[in-house]
């Protein structure tokens, strides 16, 4: 629904605006200008971004069908299980819930994200037995749901594959930066939704949530502490060599384990043309909507009143050409998405923009349409706190997106 309003609101928007400087402006060129771009957009979405995906795309999931195979979801699933304990105390330990919950989880820090929609879905239905009045949602259902939506990821791949598809020369630069950004997000939302709830904070909890805050607040220290060569040195060196590090371990991984590491790398793989086409149309719905709403002149007139608006406040306003990008993600994936490759095109992917904008988008999740979907499977009508503690977790978490990408692009 938020999606459709969004996408009919853009060219309604743009249409008015186009109107009022043609009649009051007398700009005979800006109904050409409109179309123009709404064939061009539609034609570079499928040229520049669709093909430019699918290789990556097939590449990589492929490579995640063999961590699969190989076990890596439950390896960490049985590494999460003690910290999950105390977040879902009214969860019974053996419970199916509990186990569907850490592998949503751990699908998701993986960039599973085939395998863990069905995961959390599946999970909803588990904790929605325990659920004594089946209308209305639960601690446990609220807390797995905020958690959800702060969008955990070990593995920012589709990120950099659209940055890839940008042209990028540095696409794995942002992998610390939304990794940092989303652990920052799940601290939130454990933070918030832990008060509200009032869980125990024993020591194995307390101690994983600090081990957490200190190794976000000791890499911005380090990479704070940098001269800008040596900040970008270190962003692209440790974000390749990370990002090289696990695809190695996954393939040593599945030859440990007697996998059939070619053998599941094609599998995987065969599914990314079908994932490519079927983002395609929605990619080339919100980039055609999204152009027509930057060339009619409206995102520049968002842009400058949200510049306005925070230079009165004294601080540094470089940031704010992305910010739409962290305005549209709670309520739309798709129309972020496209937000985000067109400022990576309008502003360049390797630019601080484009690095800011590739970092919000990685940092929070679609809080709305989780929530929809979620809550919508199982029938539950009363949220209760889940929309507020969600939101409030997606600006904790957009604000440490920008304070990370200052430390790590500036």
């Amino acid at each position: 629904m938020a999606l459709n309003i969004v996408w009919i609101a853009f060219f309604i928007i743009a249409f008015l605006i186009a109107c009022v400087k043609l009649i009051v402006f007398h700009d005979t060129e800006i109904f050409k200008v409109l179309v123009e771009g709404m064939f061009d957009s539609a034609k570079s979405s499928v040229v520049d971004v669709g093909f430019s995906l699918a290789g990556t795309m097939i590449f990589f999931l492929g490579i995640m069908n063999i961590a699969e195979k190989a076990g890596a979801i439950n390896l960490i699933a049985r590494w999460l299980n003690p910290f999950m304990k105390r977040l879902f105390p009214e969860v019974p330990d053996k419970h199916p819930a509990m186990g569907e919950m850490v592998m949503n989880f751990s699908a998701n820090m993986l960039g599973l994200d085939n395998a863990a929609t069905p995961f959390g879905l599946k999970a909803m239905q588990s904790l929605q037995s325990l659920n004594p009045n089946k209308e209305t949602a639960t601690n446990a259902q609220i807390m797995f749901l905020v958690l959800h939506t702060s969008g955990l990821t070990l593995i920012p791949l589709s990120i950099i594959t659209y940055r890839l598809a940008a042209g990028s020369t540095q696409p794995a630069s942002i992998f610390i930066p939304c990794v940092l950004g989303t652990i920052s997000a799940t601290l939130a939302s454990i933070i918030i939704v832990g008060i509200r709830q009032r869980i125990k904070w024993d020591f194995v909890l307390i101690a994983s949530l600090l081990g957490m805050t200190a190794f976000v607040v000791g890499l911005l220290v380090l990479v704070g502490r940098m001269e800008n060569a040596q900040r970008e040195a270190f962003s692209k060196i440790s974000g390749n060599l990370i990002l090289f590090a696990i695809v190695v371990t996954i393939i040593i991984g599945g030859v440990w384990k007697k996998v059939s590491v070619f053998d599941a790398f094609i599998e995987g793989a065969k599914n990314g043309f079908d994932v490519v086409l079927k983002i395609l149309p929605y990619l080339v719905g919100m980039l055609v909507a999204i152009r027509v709403f930057r060339d009619s002149g409206a995102l520049t007139y968002v842009t400058n009143g949200l510049t306005y608006v925070i230079g009165l406040t004294g601080l540094n306003t470089d940031f704010t050409p992305a910010l739409p990008i962290a305005i549209m993600r709670p309520f739309s994936g798709s129309g972020a998405r496209g937000l985000m490759i067109d400022t990576l095109k309008t502003h360049g992917p390797d630019s601080f923009v484009g690095q800011l904008g590739s970092t919000l988008f990685g940092s929070t999740d679609t809080t709305f349409y989780i929530l929809a979907l979620y809550f919508g499977s199982v029938g539950i009508k009363k949220v209760r706190y889940a929309v507020w503690a969600g939101i409030m977790a997606d600006i904790i978490g957009v604000i440490a997106a920008i304070i990370i990408s200052y430390q790590f692009f500036r």
